[in-house]
């Protein structure tokens, strides 16, 4: 009896322990893409700010709060990591893969970019600007080291620039001067947007997108309109109102060329305005189909 007992209380210990919750394993830091930007760069006292240099050399001005505290950029992306979407922005799917590979690395500047983008709501955060994420996918692409570019293009107190940057900047001219008018993007590969425009609006100039979050009844723009700046984009190889985002739309079939279209889809839907002046990714299906293509196996 005494034996019997005692295995039923080992048995008892056993479950308990392994029905107890295991505890989350925050992202590594060190994987965590530097912004290459610091906040309240040369502040116009009308709460605007320095950030990455622009194709004219100029700096994109950007609020003086971002870059956010890397602390507390960190925090709320282990938080989104933990969810698996944007805790702030639900229908934004994130992961954060720790390999090597390249599209491992492209994967946590994504989800670094939304974190970013969604910091204190949907949609409401800091632009891309306001990093060097851009630039950085942009040499992952191109087979470099993404930490070589962190400080390039960055601005420094009293209007000065990063002396490294000056070819940098220089880039996206080059790259669009012989760029034909179309991008020659195939429309079957750009997914309906899912949600119509204007619809349940409230007045005061706010629409339902996804999961009734609040957006602007413009939004998402007519599909032709959205195309032909899609078109001029790749054709660009960067958001033509946001020179420092790249973006591709390969035609194939891999988990990375999927990768590489769905972000081309937000960039332009998000920048279609003007740097970072466009429509939120809630106003479209983009953020899920994100999600299942990020699902993907590698």
């Amino acid at each position: 009896m005494k034996f019997s007992t005692a295995v039923l209380s080992a048995v008892a210990i056993a479950v308990s322990v392994s029905s107890a919750p295991l505890a989350r394993r925050d992202v590594n830091p060190d994987l965590v893409p530097q912004f290459g930007v610091q906040a309240g760069v040369n502040p116009d006292g009308t709460g605007n700010c320095d950030g990455i240099l622009g194709a004219n050399g100029q700096p994109i001005l950007i609020p003086c709060a971002c870059p956010p505290p890397r602390d507390q950029f960190i925090q709320l992306l282990n938080q989104n990591v933990a969810a698996g979407f944007v805790v702030n922005n639900p229908s934004v799917g994130i992961s954060f893969p720790e390999d090597n590979s390249v599209a491992s690395a492209l994967t946590r500047l994504n989800a670094a970019t939304v974190t970013l983008q969604n910091i204190h709501g949907p949609g409401v955060g800091c632009p891309q600007a306001a990093t060097t994420f851009g630039a950085q996918a942009q040499a992952l692409q191109n087979g470099q080291d993404p930490n070589s570019v962190v400080n390039k293009g960055v601005p420094t107190p009293n209007g000065g620039n990063n002396a490294a940057a000056a070819p940098a900047a220089a880039a996206p001219p080059a790259a669009a001067s012989p760029a034909p008018a179309a991008g020659g993007v195939d429309p079957s590969l750009v997914p309906d947007f899912g949600v119509v425009a204007g619809t349940d609006p409230d007045g005061t100039g706010n629409c339902k997108g996804i999961n009734n979050i609040n957006i602007p009844c413009s939004c998402p723009p007519p599909r032709d309109q959205f195309i032909a700046s899609l078109n001029a984009n790749v054709a660009a190889g960067h958001a033509i109102k946001n020179p420092s985002v790249s973006l591709s739309f390969p035609t194939g079939s891999s988990k990375a060329d999927q990768q590489a279209r769905i972000n081309a889809l937000l960039v332009t839907l998000q920048n279609i305005n003007g740097p970072g002046v466009g429509c939120p990714a809630v106003s479209t299906v983009y953020g899920q189909l994100q999600q299942q293509i990020n699902a993907l196996p590698n």
